[in-house]
């Protein structure tokens, strides 16, 4: 299969295929966040790649309940496939990774459609998980299908792990990993997604940040009291604006919490060129997000530095007193907010977390009157730029999109930590979005047009792969 030679493009039947599959996970609903249909959302995409020619295994890591005659597992399980070369048996293998966990579709009155239809309008489909992540999944899904369709055979081993918590941390992808640790044995992980810019050309990232999410709760009197009390208790609210004002600089978006840069790790020469000489459209990104200039009035060096390689730290959620129509005057009780920081590396969450604790202590704010909740955290990774690997992917979607934007690094987050702790194995960012595409908002979707040339995108991937 050395000299294999494919046709350049899927037929119209092969994208309907594709549409069609796509259809049947989006309209399973399978949201983490409320362990909604993740079970169901697991079997289906097994079989849609088992339909596919590729060897399927639902895989379990905790133990069955029986509740109301039904069988519960309290870990979503994760879908492993494979397909081993009968040419190349010996030879490198791929492990895709993907999740088929979504988030939650509210808020519902703003969806134009069914969040779970799957509604094809024009060179759209839409539906939650469109784009993140089983419209990237089914690109993947539907390039070894093509091999096996066209030829019988796969010119590499090919390893899926498509987990379903990704969408909440995934809090046991690790587990996962460790224990069915032979299965995923692997020499390259291509990442989950990828993005395509307005020019068509591919985003190729090599790391993503890490995250630290915390929940930080003042507390003040026992009750809610009236407003005019204001004069004799100390308000939790203020309490809070004051203990936020502490953590961040909002002048020049500096975290203020002790030592908490002392870790990270600089960049080299190399990465500074990357990142220097990277496209990046400014006008574009402010009208997409309806902003007129960029924090701190940093210029698009700054940004684009910013966005791939330095820490943040971000208000996700503000919460005290009486929020709904009208006017209640009450001092309220308690006051929380949700804060999550990204990382870069080598920042560790738990030790950031005990930084922030120790910081917050040390400013007098006392564990009867502040409770600081470690939520989740995932420390960051990045694939070196002279990985052995890099110039393929470069080179293989070179030949499908508009050239090729190699990235130090996203600015989202993933366990990519996970498969080079455990497989000592780097992984590489590629897919078929495009960023407006309104992944994790209402009325999220994807394009049809990508998705094609997605697919073709690992086509060759694989082809070039079973070179090496």
């Amino acid at each position: 299969m050395d000299n294999l030679l494919l046709p350049g493009s899927l037929t119209e039947d092969q994208m309907n295929d594709l549409i069609s599959d796509l259809q049947i996970l989006i309209r399973q609903p399978s949201v983490s966040a409320t362990n909604q249909g993740l079970e169901e959302c697991a079997i289906l995409l097994s079989n849609v790649m088992k339909n596919a020619g590729i060897r399927t295994e639902v895989l379990f890591l905790d133990l069955e309940e029986q509740v109301e005659n039904r069988t519960i597992r309290r870990i979503p399980p994760v879908v492993y496939g494979e397909v081993k070369s009968k040419s190349n048996p010996n030879g490198k293998a791929i492990l895709f990774y993907n999740h088929y966990d979504v988030q939650p579709v509210d808020p519902i009155e703003k969806w134009n459609e069914d969040p779970f239809s799957g509604k094809v309008i024009g060179n759209l489909i839409y539906g939650r998980g469109s784009s993140d992540d089983k419209g990237e999944l089914i690109t993947r899904i539907k390039a070894v299908e093509y091999f096996l369709r066209e030829t019988g055979d796969v010119p590499c081993n090919i390893k899926f792990l498509v987990e379903g918590e990704e969408e909440i941390g995934s809090p046991n992808l690790i587990k996962y990993v460790q224990r069915y640790k032979e299965k995923f044995i692997s020499d390259l992980v291509m990442w989950e997604s990828g993005y395509i810019d307005k020019d068509d050309r591919a985003i190729i990232s090599l790391g993503q940040k890490g995250i630290l999410n915390v929940e930080i709760k003042v507390h003040g009197p026992s009750r809610d009291v009236h407003s005019s009390l204001a004069v004799a208790i100390e308000s939790p609210a203020w309490r809070l604006v004051y203990l936020l004002s502490l953590l961040y600089n909002a002048n020049d978006g500096k975290i203020l919490i002790k030592g908490w840069y002392d870790e990270v790790m600089p960049l080299n020469e190399k990465e500074l060129q990357l990142i220097a000489n990277e496209p990046f459209n400014e006008e574009a990104f402010k009208k997409e997000y309806g902003i007129s200039s960029f924090i701190h009035g940093q210029s698009s060096y700054e940004i684009k530095k910013a966005l791939a390689t330095e820490p943040s730290c971000n208000i996700s959620g503000l919460t005290t007193g009486y929020t709904s129509k009208g006017i209640k005057t009450i001092l309220p009780s308690t006051a929380t907010v949700k804060i999550d920081f990204r990382l870069v590396p080598n920042m560790d969450p738990k030790i950031q977390f005990n930084k922030l604790v120790k910081y917050l202590r040390s400013k007098g704010y006392s564990e009867n009157e502040v409770t600081i909740n470690y939520l989740s955290g995932e420390p960051s990774f990045r694939t070196p730029l002279n990985n052995e690997y890099v110039k393929l992917i470069v080179d293989s979607a070179s030949k499908i999109f508009n050239g090729v934007v190699l990235n130090v690094s996203s600015s989202g987050t993933g366990p990519m930590y996970v498969f080079k702790d455990i497989l000592n194995v780097d992984s590489i960012c590629v897919g078929s979005t495009i960023l407006p595409n309104k992944m994790h908002s209402p009325n999220e979707f994807t394009n049809l047009d990508l998705l094609k040339k997605g697919t073709r995108c690992f086509i060759e991937i694989i082809k070039n792969f079973s070179r090496y």
